[in-house]
């Protein structure tokens, strides 16, 4: 899913992977950028939306994680999905969307850290996030084995997501990581949801996963789960992930 972007108008990348899990990072990024058009990780709406909609109904409570300068919130708010708030860690970007979209008041944008949400419980029906554990673990040495202090940032950011889910809630994760990275990660018993995947995309698949919290992992999921801190068994061939959006960190972000 190639960026139709030029080069000059591209962002400035980080000079270590690690430096996407920043705060600092982003904040210098979305004031660098301020009058940019939106970036889209892993594809536009348009990419995924018939996935998308036939797991939202109009009235949700819809949560974004990681919001950044997406169009995403604005393209739900469109099809009929009113009831969106967005959250992001970058208080730049926050400002840049509120004052982009100020003329669609009921689009909410908060500065929040997604691993720690200051919403209450089950204040949602909906939570949506494309790229932001990604961005999370784009600082993982091995995408074979990740970190235990990885694991425990993952796990903080799904805890909060089931939290914050009432029952019947479904979470949604766009992402590049294909299943025997991912799924074990969301595979864990204690946040209380099912888990189905698919992909979509044109030549390069992405990855969509979905939970449907209340209902239950499958047997072989669970035993997935078990393994967070034991590598996969790596392909028997080279296989390399296409740069579709001109940032480096793509290229082994499949955690």
């Amino acid at each position: 899913m190639a960026s139709s972007r030029s080069p000059e108008s591209l962002p400035e990348l980080p000079e270590q992977n690690c430096e996407y899990r920043e705060v600092q990072y982003w904040d210098k990024r979305y004031r660098d950028s301020a009058d940019s058009a939106p970036y889209e990780w892993f594809g536009d709406f348009a990419s995924f939306r018939a996935l998308l909609e036939p797991e939202l109904r109009p009235e949700d409570r819809i949560l974004v994680l990681g919001c950044g300068n997406s169009a995403l919130s604005y393209e739900l708010f469109l099809g009929g999905f009113s009831d969106v708030t967005s959250v992001d860690y970058s208080s730049v970007v926050v400002a840049a969307m509120q004052a982009r979209y100020a003329h669609v008041p009921k689009l909410r944008w908060e500065t929040m850290d997604v691993r720690a949400l200051g919403f209450p419980d089950g204040s949602f029906d909906v939570v949506l996030e494309k790229g932001t554990l990604d961005a999370l673990l784009a600082g993982e040495r091995d995408p074979w084995m990740v970190s235990s202090e990885g694991v425990h940032t993952v796990d903080q950011v799904l805890s909060e997501v089931s939290r914050v889910l009432v029952p019947g809630g479904r979470f949604i994760s766009l992402t590049s990581a294909a299943p025997h990275f991912r799924t074990r990660h969301y595979a864990q018993a204690r946040y209380g949801w099912s888990l189905r995947h698919a992909t979509y995309g044109n030549g390069f698949h992405f990855h969509l996963y979905l939970m449907h919290k209340g209902r239950e992992l499958s047997v072989a999921q669970l035993a997935l789960g078990t393994q967070i801190l034991s590598p996969p068994r790596p392909p028997t061939s080279p296989c390399f992930l296409q740069d579709s959006d001109h940032e480096d960190f793509l290229s082994a972000i499949q955690l």
